[in-house]
């Protein structure tokens, strides 16, 4: 509860002043990520992401906590926590920005957006551009975002040892799938 305060404040005390703006939130986005190799392929998910957007200005906040991503086994989850993002040190990945394409609320209709901002992995933020589809649903009370992008590890200093080329992807496939509520009119 704290945390979805701390992103409403966070994103109304930014640049976000706007009178008639409509708030939409989630605590329960879903985000997997996918790592195909020649020895095997990893695939984690975690159903803990928050987020909080903008629909005046398409703008977006998105926090999600490394160690709510489960492992099919519990080795994997151990090694990803310890010695790739260090959830200790880096306990979050975040993304916070905004689409210079509005969110039509009317439509019922798939709306393909494209987010800019900072995308923040193991303690390391990088500009990027997040591509999403919006659907406004239910009158405008709901709104469901998909999104699939790629992650370079090494755009994060993610360190993969050579010994273990084989069994983990350099880049990564994220995908997010994320139901929201409207909580301001």
């Amino acid at each position: 509860m704290r945390l979805t305060l701390f992103l409403i404040l966070t994103i109304l005390c930014s640049n976000f002043n706007s009178i008639n703006a409509q708030f939409y939130q989630t605590t329960s986005a879903k985000i997997s990520f996918f790592s195909s190799a020649p020895v095997e392929d990893i695939e984690a998910v975690s159903t803990e992401g928050i987020s909080v957007i903008n629909s005046k200005n398409a703008a977006i906040s998105f926090k999600v906590k490394m160690r709510s991503f489960e492992f099919e086994k519990s080795l994997m989850q151990e090694h990803f926590n310890e010695n790739y993002v260090e959830s200790e040190k880096f306990p979050e990945a975040s993304f916070k920005g905004e689409s210079s394409s509005s969110i039509d609320l009317e439509s019922t209709v798939p709306q393909n957006i494209v987010f800019k901002g900072d995308f923040t992995v193991h303690g390391v933020s990088r500009k990027r551009e997040l591509p999403a589809t919006i659907t406004m649903q239910n009158n405008g009370k709901t709104l469901t975002l998909e999104s699939r992008f790629e992650v370079a590890c090494k755009d994060h200093d993610i360190k993969i040892p050579k010994i273990l080329w084989e069994n983990i992807a350099e880049v990564i496939e994220v995908t997010v799938n994320a139901n929201y509520q409207i909580i301001t009119q």
